[in-house]
């Protein structure tokens, strides 16, 4: 048999202000690129879909100031907002299917069209889980320094860094 699960994965110390409020909302490109792994099929951020069982006013993450900045008591949104980064923890979670390939007699049909039986030989991963951990966290890599990057070239939130020059 084999078995799926769940990669949560955790950004500290995002900036705020990564994203767009329409079409490049920071938590549509983080869905689309983890959602892209081999295997995944579900997608949450901050409460996720728990967050559908609770009213309005438990939901929102209420706004304070501490040291001069601005924070949220809570992070049910998991440090994106309106598709914009809020300089909280990112918290994402994204699920995996069982492996289909097993050893365990599967129906299937055949490429003439015929039922038949198939029970796979090999080694095969009981559990994609424990590989797609260090994918999901590259891909959320990835995703932060597209943003950064468009950032910087829109916003220059980052000091430019000179491009190495060879010697003459």
């Amino acid at each position: 048999e084999s078995c799926g699960g769940v990669v949560s994965c955790v950004v500290r110390g995002c900036p705020w202000g990564l994203g767009s409020p329409v079409f490049d909302k920071l938590e549509a490109d983080l869905a689309r690129a983890v959602m892209s792994l081999p295997a995944s099929k579900g997608f949450e951020i901050g409460s996720g879909f728990e967050g559908t069982r609770m009213l309005g006013s438990e939901h929102n993450d209420e706004f304070y100031m501490s040291g001069g900045e601005v924070r949220t008591r809570t992070n049910r949104s998991g440090g994106i907002q309106g598709g914009i980064s809020n300089g909280e923890d990112i918290v994402i979670r994204v699920a995996f299917k069982p492996t289909s390939t097993i050893t365990v007699k599967q129906r299937t049909v055949d490429r003439a069209g015929q039922d038949t039986e198939l029970r796979a030989r090999g080694r095969h991963d009981p559990c994609v889980v424990p590989r797609a951990v260090p994918m999901v966290e590259a891909m959320v890599a990835l995703v932060l320094a597209d943003h950064l990057l468009r950032d910087h070239a829109q916003c220059g939130l980052l000091e430019p860094v000179p491009f190495p020059m060879g010697e003459d």
